[in-house]
């Protein structure tokens, strides 16, 4: 079965200072085969695109609330009477503000909760079956289980 994936091109701003952004080309992207994270490329067309990766409940609850820590931070805000929302990078090579549009962020946010409901996560990974297929006995099990050096007994009497 092939994952589903959620893409979305957007504009972003890179705030550089109060009174000044440049903007940056974005493409957010969700896998339903990675389904806790979502994916973030800047610089598009570029000959050397940036990727983060973070968790997807952060960026769910970043456009309502101030969410994160470290080096992922998201929080709502209003910008030029504007709703839009606040991603705060960090990286060894430096940090980032960028600015999203919020309405369009949370729109793509809808078809990803669409695609994998909150709470129905695990179920895309299969890892009852995985762990099932892990711990399922195999032949070598039985050959260990007849050994017959494998004894709980002591030999020398004690």
């Amino acid at each position: 079965m092939h994952p589903t994936v959620v893409d979305r091109e957007l504009e972003l701003q890179l705030v550089l200072s109060p009174e000044r952004s440049v903007p940056v080309q974005a493409r957010l992207t969700y896998r339903s085969d990675d389904p806790y994270a979502v994916h973030v490329t800047f610089h598009v067309n570029s000959d050397h695109p940036v990727h983060w990766t973070f968790a997807r409940e952060l960026l769910i609850e970043g456009v309502f609330r101030p969410s994160g820590h470290g080096d992922v931070r998201v929080w709502p805000t209003k910008v030029r009477g504007r709703g839009v929302v606040l991603m705060a990078l960090s990286s060894p090579g430096g940090d980032a503000l960028l600015e999203a549009p919020a309405a369009q962020v949370a729109a793509w946010l809808e078809r990803t909760l669409r695609v994998v409901p909150p709470g129905s996560e695990a179920e895309q990974l299969h890892i009852d079956d995985v762990l099932a297929e892990w711990l399922a006995p195999t032949p070598a099990d039985d050959l260990w289980l007849l050994d017959p050096l494998a004894s709980d007994e002591s030999t020398d009497g004690e």
